[in-house]
Parts: structure tokens; sequence; C-alpha cells
């Protein structure tokens, strides 16, 4: 089954170079398309402390997509693991999925903290952060992945 979809906006400032850590401090913007959307397409969204954010890896050439297992960073030390068990970004859609603070909304611009997307990202969808959404029930994840993100945010 094919599916297609339009981008709603672009990621605007923040890191131009694809790089592995320390998102945390970043701050970009997220520029909805003005010919699509008018402002009112995010009243309300500067109520949330977070947004996620949907996006696709567009500087990830195909024949870097990934489909079976991989050393997560290309790390033997970690264990092989298919693509749907890590984050990386050579995913078979190529699409990011980013929690990120909202510092302010203006216009049809969206100010963020610690978006892990460079400048000039298509970005496909933005929702609301909502708490009920979150995890229930105990978390766990292996050591490989805790080692990874560690320097992430």
């Amino acid at each position: 089954m094919r599916v297609e979809s339009e981008a709603v906006g672009v990621v605007v400032g923040g890191r131009a170079e694809v790089v592995d850590d320390d998102w945390g401090r970043e701050t970009a913007v997220i520029r909805l398309d003005g010919l699509r959307f008018g402002p009112e397409a995010l009243y309300g969204l500067a109520d949330f402390s977070h947004v996620e954010v949907v996006y696709h890896f567009d500087r990830v050439p195909a024949e870097k997509v990934e489909t079976g297992a991989r050393h997560p960073r290309g790390n033997p030390d970690w264990p092989l693991v298919g693509i749907f068990a890590q984050r990386g970004k050579n995913r078979p859609n190529r699409l990011g999925v980013s929690r990120c603070r909202v510092l302010k909304v203006d216009g049809l611009d969206i100010h963020v903290e610690g978006l892990d997307a460079v400048a000039g990202t298509p970005v496909l969808d933005i929702k609301p952060y909502m708490e009920e959404f979150g995890p229930r029930g105990e978390l766990l994840q292996p050591e490989w992945a805790t080692t990874l993100m560690r320097d992430y945010y």
C-alpha cells in the first residue's frame, strides 16, 4: 500500500548539520506552510508545554535505508537489532518523531527547544503532547539504548 503525505511546514534555523548528540539546547522554529494554513491552525498550541513533531529524514538517500538488523550507530559492542527496535534515521519510510518544548507560538511559527531535526527538514505533522498519551506502566529498555541516549539531549 502506498501512502503519500505533504509537509505542513519546515524547520527553520537551529542546527544545519546532522549530528547525533546534544540536541537538548538546540532551538529552532517550525514554520507552517502559509499557502495551506493560517495562524488559526495554531490557536491554543501555546497552552501546551510540549509538542510531538513528525518529520521526514529527507537527507537520507534511498540506498542508505535499512530494512533488517544492524548495530546501533554502527557500534559492534552493541547487539545486532532490527531497524524497528531502534530509532535511527535510516528507517524504511525515513520518518522521525520528536518531543520538544514549546517556547512560543508567533503567527505561523512555533519556536521550540530540543527538536532533533535540522534546518530545512520537512515537517509532516505537529501534535500537542498530552500526559495521557504517555506510556502507561513500567518502562523497559536495554542498557545499550540508555548508553546511546546518555548525551542525545
